[in-house]
C-alpha cells in the first residue's frame, strides 16, 4: 500500500489549490492519501504542525511519498530530519529555504526555527527528490528552488510564469506533478 501525504502552506487548507484534485487522482485501493489540516495562520508553529502530524506517523513506511507546497515544503524538510527510516519520495513545490526575497521570511523563520537544515539527514531519509519552482513566484523567489535542488542533488523542475503554483496562479490541477508521483516505483 502506498501512502501519499500532501502538506499545505500558510493560510491554506486541504481544500485549497490542487490538493483535492491530486488526492482524488491518486486515491485507489493501492494508494491512500492524507492531506492534514494544520493550524494557519493562527496557531501556526512547527510544534503545532508536528503535533497534528504525530497522528499520522503510523502510516509512514518505505512506500510513503510526501508532497509539500510552500510552507508545507519547509515542514517537509523538518519531517525528513525526524523520520526514523527512509521514505520513497519527497516533492517540494514553491518551498522556502531561507533565500530572500521570501514574502513571509520572518514568519517562516519563526515557524521553522531558522533555515539551518541537516541536509545529510534529509538526503538519507528519502530515495527520490523532486523540486518545482517558477520564476515569477510572488512569495518565494526562484533561488530557493535552485538551492534546494542543489542541496538535494537533483535537477530543478522549472515551470516558467507559474507564480506560486497555487490556485491564485491558475493551479487547481497539476498534471505534471501527478505524472511524476505516478511514475515512482
Amino acid at each position: 500500500m502506498r501512502t501519499v501525504f500532501i502538506f499545505h502552506g500558510t493560510a491554506s487548507n486541504p481544500k485549497g489549490n490542487w490538493f483535492p484534485w491530486l488526492k482524488e487522482q491518486l486515491e485507489s485501493p493501492d494508494c491512500r492519501v492524507f492531506v492534514p489540516t494544520f493550524p494557519t495562520p493562527d496557531g501556526e508553529s512547527l510544534s503545532a504542525w508536528l503535533g497534528v502530524f504525530d497522528g499520522y506517523r503510523k502510516f509512514i513506511d518505505e512506500n510513503t511519498i510526501f508532497v509539500g507546497h510552500s510552507k508545507g515544503g519547509l515542514f517537509l524538510l523538518r519531517i525528513l530530519e525526524r523520520v526514523e527510516k527512509p521514505v520513497n519520495a519527497a516533492f517540494f513545490v514553491g518551498a522556502p529555504i531561507g533565500i530572500k526575497p521570501i514574502k513571509f521570511y520572518d514568519e517562516d523563520t519563526a515557524f521553522s526555527g531558522g533555515f539551518d537544515f541537516d541536509w545529510q539527514k534529509i538526503k538519507s531519509n528519502a530515495h527520490n527528490f523532486f523540486v518545482y519552482h517558477s520564476d515569477n513566484d510572488p512569495y518565494v523567489c526562484l533561488e530557493n528552488g535552485q538551492q534546494l535542488s542543489k542541496n538535494l542533488g537533483v535537477r530543478l523542475t522549472f515551470i516558467p510564469h507559474a507564480g506560486h503554483l497555487n490556485a491564485e496562479s491558475g493551479y487547481t490541477t497539476f498534471p505534471q506533478l501527478l505524472a511524476q508521483i505516478s511514475g515512482i516505483k
